[in-house]
C-alpha cells in the first residue's frame, strides 16, 4: 500500500509563492508615476501588439506584469466588472478601489485554492480631479493589496527600481521630467539595453474631456525625453 504523500500547509504556501514570484521576475518592468497633470505609466516592452498597459473605465487603467495570457484575462474581466457596475449603477460608482477589491479577492482566491497561482502582478491607477485624489493600487500574485503614493513599480527587477525612485523622485514633476526618470528607473536595470523604441508610454492626464487616458507615439517619447 502506498504511503500518502503528506506536505505541510505552510511549506506549500511557500512553493506557491516562489514559483509565482519567479514567473513574475522573467517579465519586464513596469511604472506607475504621478506628474504634474496626472498618472504617467511606462512599460518596457518591444512587443507592437500586445499591450502592458490599458484602459479600464473613463479615468482608471490597468497594468500587468508576468505571464501575458493571464494577466490579459484579469484585465478583460476589470472591464466586464467596471461596465457592469456604471450600467447598473452609476458611472461615479466605478472607482479603482472597489476594481483593485474584487481583484485582490480573484488572486487570493486562485492562491490559497487552486494547484498554481497566477504568475501575474498587477496595478490599477486613477487619476482624480487633483492631485491628492489620485488612487495607485498594487496588487500582488497572493492578492495583498498596497495603496501607494507618487509611484510604484510591477513585474522584473521592481525593488531595484523602487530604491532608484526613493531618492529621486519628486511631487509635482513635469511630463517629460516625469518620463525621463522612468526610463532611468527601467534603463538602471534593464537586459538588454532599452531603447525608446520598446516603451510603452501611456497616460491619464486629469485636463482630458471625457476618457482621460491616452498612449504616447514613438515621436512624442522622443520629443519629451529630448526636451527635458
Amino acid at each position: 500500500m502506498a504511503i500518502p504523500y503528506y506536505v505541510p500547509p505552510e511549506q506549500m504556501m511557500q512553493d506557491r509563492a516562489e514559483y509565482a514570484k519567479k514567473g513574475i521576475a522573467k517579465g519586464r518592468s513596469i511604472v506607475a508615476m504621478e506628474y504634474q497633470d496626472g498618472i504617467l505609466m511606462v512599460a518596457d516592452n518591444p512587443s507592437i501588439s500586445l499591450n502592458k498597459v490599458s484602459e479600464i473605465y473613463d479615468a482608471i487603467a490597468f497594468l500587468g506584469a508576468g505571464r501575458y495570457s493571464e494577466f490579459e484575462n484579469l484585465r478583460k474581466a476589470g472591464i466586464r466588472h467596471a461596465d457592469l457596475k456604471g450600467y447598473l449603477y452609476s458611472r461615479e460608482d466605478v472607482t479603482a478601489k472597489s476594481l483593485a477589491n474584487a481583484y485582490s479577492q480573484v488572486l487570493g482566491t486562485t492562491f490559497s485554492q487552486e494547484v498554481k497561482p497566477l504568475e501575474v502582478e498587477i496595478a490599477v491607477v486613477a487619476v482624480g480631479e487633483a492631485s491628492q485624489s489620485n488612487e495607485i493600487y498594487r496588487i500582488s500574485f497572493d492578492g495583498s493589496i498596497t495603496d501607494e503614493r507618487g509611484f510604484t513599480v510591477i513585474g522584473g527587477r521592481s525593488e531595484a527600481i523602487m530604491v532608484f525612485l526613493k531618492d529621486r523622485y519628486k511631487a509635482g514633476l513635469p511630463l517629460s521630467d516625469a518620463l525621463t526618470l522612468c526610463k532611468e528607473a527601467v534603463e538602471n536595470t534593464a537586459t538588454p539595453r532599452l531603447v525608446i523604441q520598446t516603451l510603452e508610454v501611456a497616460v491619464l492626464d486629469r485636463n482630458r474631456q471625457g476618457r482621460k487616458f491616452r498612449r504616447l507615439t514613438t515621436d512624442e517619447i522622443m520629443e519629451l525625453v529630448h526636451s527635458r
